[in-house]
């Protein structure tokens, strides 16, 4: 594994600690995450109240991880958190974004899906169409004109996950690699993104940020 959310949960190891089977790797806390960039976003947009979540239909052990961290996280931060249903495609992305304008969402995010990743530019599109402030689960959304995400730092993860098949393959058993978690992570703004939606980022949290795109 190179980025497992909650590979525990999941059930492909028996614990972080001692794996037991024939799977090990890395885990890039996606299910943990989502906490971090509900607080991010409130310190980003002043007044903060209601804010939209992107979250495919139907359910699976993944999305009910996250779902199961970031509603009580909402709760704390004092944050109304409204569920929209999306399908990961361009009718069904419209209308989401036009739903979460009709509510007056302060804010979106999204879960962590690969549907919703491999969809970044649209949604990124989107999000300045309907200027909306929004923080992604990965840097490429930034890449692609985005505001702002948080999260794992892939390269890392994929540099340390090949350490482990050097391991294997000279005889290692997966079962006894502890499976290690993210440890490096990555805060990105983008400045331009934040102009064209006319938000103005306050300092304390553009000085907290990896990088800063201007």
């Amino acid at each position: 594994m190179t980025n497992a959310g909650d590979p525990v949960a999941a059930g492909l190891v028996a614990s972080l600690a001692r794996p037991g089977g024939n799977v090990t790797g890395l885990s890039g806390l996606s299910t943990q995450l989502n906490t971090k960039r509900l607080e991010i976003l409130k310190d980003a947009v002043s007044r903060l109240v209601r804010v939209g979540l992107l979250r495919p239909p139907g359910a699976n052990i993944g999305l009910d991880l996250q779902l199961n961290e970031i509603r009580p996280a909402a709760l704390v931060l004092k944050l109304k958190l409204e569920e929209i249903e999306t399908q990961a495609d361009a009718k069904g992305l419209e209308s989401a974004f036009q739903t979460a304008k009709q509510k007056q969402l302060g804010a979106i995010t999204t879960m962590s899906t690969r549907q919703f990743f491999v969809e970044r530019k649209r949604i990124v599109e989107l999000a300045a169409k309907y200027r909306l402030p929004a923080i992604y689960f990965q840097k490429e959304f930034v890449d692609e004109g985005g505001l702002m995400s948080y999260g794992a730092d892939f390269d890392d993860l994929f540099r340390r996950a090949a350490v482990y098949v050097d391991k294997i393959l000279k005889g290692a058993k997966p079962g006894d690699l502890p499976v290690q978690q993210a440890t490096k992570f990555e805060f990105v703004i983008n400045l331009k993104a934040a102009k064209q939606i006319g938000l103005t980022i306050p300092n304390r949290v553009l000085e907290r940020a990896n990088q800063v795109i201007k």
